[in-house]
């Protein structure tokens, strides 16, 4: 585990994590200019950790974690400063923390009963996050920038984020519930053949 924290994308992931507080305090005081400049560091050393262990071959099991935490954490802390900001409706952040708590709670507690490993992010979840993420870049942009279009492709992307974050919920739960069923038929199934 200690090899493994010192990988380069793990300390590129862990780069990220630091940036967080900086770039809350950024929004709430008013900083957007800086604010923009770390988020958009942050999105680079994102698809700079995930070149690096492609290319390094330095892929591990702490980097399997730590990258979806690290964005997780900014998105949020971003999604609740800029409602606190008032650049956000809060409809949005609720929906948005809803749904991590939902998917967090799950696999906790699918953990600790049943030993369930398996999370992988289904393609809605992909692409709320994207949405996600494009939603806040452009919200924020949009305090720097005063186009017109940056303001509108902010509110669309806030739309797309609160539909595909509804639907990738939901079909995290279906999707979860399909999963424990097949492991009880597949234990059954075991049981009858002792």
């Amino acid at each position: 585990m200690t090899s493994e924290f010192w990988t380069a994308p793990n300390q590129l992931t862990l780069l990220r994590l630091i940036f967080i507080p900086f770039v809350v305090i950024c929004v709430l005081d008013g900083n957007w200019n800086w604010a923009l400049a770390l988020l958009i560091l942050a999105g680079v050393s994102d698809g700079l950790d995930g070149l690096l262990a492609r290319v390094l071959n330095q892929r591990t099991m702490l980097g399997q974690y730590l990258d979806p935490i690290a964005d997780k954490l900014l998105l949020s802390s971003l999604f609740l400063v800029l409602s606190f900001a008032k650049t956000i409706p809060w409809k949005y952040t609720v929906i948005v923390f809803s749904r991590d708590l939902i998917i967090v709670s799950t696999c906790v507690v699918l953990y600790a009963t049943v030993g369930m490993r398996d999370f992988r992010p289904s393609l809605f979840g992909k692409t709320s996050t994207f949405c996600q993420i494009a939603a806040v870049f452009f919200v924020v942009l949009a305090q720097v920038s005063s186009r017109p279009y940056v303001a509108m492709l902010g509110r669309c992307f806030l739309y797309a984020t609160f539909v595909f974050t509804t639907i990738s919920g939901v079909h995290y739960i279906l999707r979860t519930g399909h999963q424990l069923r097949h492991a009880e038929a597949r234990s059954a199934a075991l049981k009858n053949t002792d």
